[in-house]
């Protein structure tokens, strides 16, 4: 598990779950009580109520043990907070993609097989599939033989367990002092249960249910969420604790140059792919091989006449207008490995102006370089404080949803000021800075002071951007910036490493991570206890 990828995990462990996924969540477990109960003989019909009661009583999941990871045993409702944790944020990550990746959030993850499109997303390789166990009679024929979306996020629930277990040791092995902000994120989470089972008209325990399956009481609730924010504390100490020397840096600079370069050029883009046409009875018509091959041919001619063009001395811009072709120029572009433009402006040495057709696909690209340079603007440490805009009663189509707007920008605007002068008021210092961030922002941020580190020019919302990298600000300053989401304090904490060298240090940071997980986990045994496991999901 990469670094990034561990960090969305635990940030998504201490969050909490929509109503459509608690909503679908529930309803599996109610057609799983149906079908337990109907479909068994009349004459053990009082045995069904007992085990239904004893499952709604929450005894077996909170009882049975579900794995054993290094002799600490973990029940199911234990391992189904880190198993629903999981999938959620794979669809809060993926939200776009589930249907093309084959994952149908509205069906039992038992029930469905990851196809290869979704593996070669993950970057997983799926098991070989004995065909002859399809004839296995104790095979239930409706559940997919291969690897399945349950697996998948079994398998990511108990790797996670596996590295939260072994660094949670090895930092009382080490005396770990664990920051005051994980009793701050665990009070405003726990805080946001009651509030989200509240809005939800429910009990805190109904909600837990519904999101994390029988068994998964507050107190557990509570347990495995400070286990996740204590792993979190400690692993980001870890990585913050890293640093490189600029021989380091240049080093990994050197060793992967297309990762940390951009370039500037223009390009003028054709489509060569044949369209489709429609019978008269309204049917779609793929076009032939031949139609395909003139439209590539067309498009083909058309760049070349644009590159015969820039050459000269046209303008390529003009050129786009002229053959009908899409223009565009860009500053800023990074490398992007298999692209056929990226591996031409990258790979082969070129100078300001040279220019060639690029085929990609269907795609024709007349292309001109202009630049190969590598980022060396400063990035820097900035502290904010968030205030948010107030909740709005009026929609865009109401009367008077102006004013409303305008006067809830001049009310967040008004806090923010006087958070600014409570803070003048006081020591006035950085560290107190922090202090009233963790108090009053309701940025994530709040949980380290506010602090953002690192930011590149243009990665913030253009208004705080231009704050920040203002050619006067200077270590200390402090003002008020409002922006779509409301009004920001901030104190500009100092400027830091250039662009590429923090790319570089993310790299060699995220290469040091995976080894240091790597090395917590490498003599943990895990063991599956097949009559817990089957009742995850």
């Amino acid at each position: 598990m990469s670094a990034s990828r561990e960090k969305q995990n635990r940030q998504a462990a201490a969050g909490q779950t929509d109503p459509k996924t608690a909503r679908e969540a529930q309803q599996r477990r109610e057609e799983k009580r149906s079908n337990l109960l109907y479909g068994l003989i009349a004459a053990a019909v009082l045995i069904a109520l007992i085990v239904s009661f004893v499952w709604r009583s929450d005894f077996i999941p909170k009882m049975t043990t579900a794995a054993t990871i290094d002799g600490e045993k973990y029940t199911v409702s234990e391992v189904n907070y880190f198993y629903q944790t999981a999938y959620r944020n794979f669809v809060n990550q993926y939200s776009y993609f589930t249907s093309y990746m084959g994952l149908n959030t509205n069906a039992t993850l038992r029930s469905q097989a990851i196809n290869e499109t979704a593996a070669s997303m993950l970057g997983i390789e799926l098991p070989e599939v004995d065909a002859s166990a399809a004839d296995d009679p104790d095979r239930d024929p409706l559940m997919p033989l291969g690897m399945t979306w349950h697996d998948y996020f079994l398998d990511e629930a108990l790797e996670n367990m596996t590295v939260i277990q072994a660094a949670l040791k090895a930092a009382d092995a080490e005396g770990f002092q664990y920051p005051a902000s994980v009793q701050a994120q665990y009070d405003d989470n726990m805080t946001g249960l009651k509030s989200a089972a509240a809005a939800s008209g429910v009990s805190v325990s109904q909600y837990l249910k519904a999101n994390y399956g029988a068994g998964l009481t507050e107190k557990v609730y509570g347990e495995q969420l400070m286990r996740v924010l204590r792993y979190s504390a400690y692993a980001d100490a870890y990585q913050n604790s890293l640093s490189y020397s600029d021989s380091e840096l240049e080093d990994a600079y050197s060793a992967n140059p297309n990762a940390y370069d951009h370039v500037s050029y223009e390009t003028v883009s054709f489509s060569g792919a044949a369209e489709s046409t429609t019978d008269a009875e309204g049917n779609t018509v793929e076009p032939t091989e031949e139609e395909s091959t003139a439209a590539l041919n067309a498009a083909n001619e058309k760049a070349n006449a644009v590159l015969t063009g820039f050459h000269d001395g046209k303008n390529l811009e003009d050129l786009a207008d002229e053959y009908e072709g899409t223009y565009n120029k860009t500053e800023s572009g990074s490398y992007s490995e298999g692209s056929p433009v990226s591996e031409w402006l990258y790979n082969h040495g070129q100078k300001d102006g040279d220019a060639a057709v690029v085929t990609d696909g269907t795609n024709l690209y007349a292309v001109v370089f202009h630049e190969r340079f590598r980022d060396e603007n400063p990035t820097i440490d900035i502290r904010h404080i968030l205030v948010p805009l107030g909740a709005a009663t009026l929609t865009t189509e109401d009367e008077g949803y102006d004013e409303e707007q305008a006067q809830l920008k001049a009310d967040a605007h008004a806090k923010a000021e006087a958070l600014l002068a409570q803070w003048q008021s006081g020591e006035a210092t950085e560290e107190s800075f922090a202090d009233l961030a963790m108090k009053e922002s309701t940025d994530g941020s709040k949980y380290d002071g506010g602090l953002y580190t690192e930011v590149y020019q243009g990665q913030m919302v253009t208004e705080f951007n231009d704050w920040c990298f203002d050619a006067a600000r200077q270590s200390g300053d402090t003002g008020v910036v409002d922006t779509q989401y409301g009004s920001h304090v901030m104190y500009f904490s100092a400027e830091n490493m250039q662009r590429w060298q923090s790319q570089a240090a993310s790299t060699l940071r995220n290469e040091a991570y995976t080894a240091w997980e790597g090395d917590l986990v490498a003599s943990v045994t895990v063991q599956r206890d097949d009559s817990g496991l089957k009742l995850i999901g």
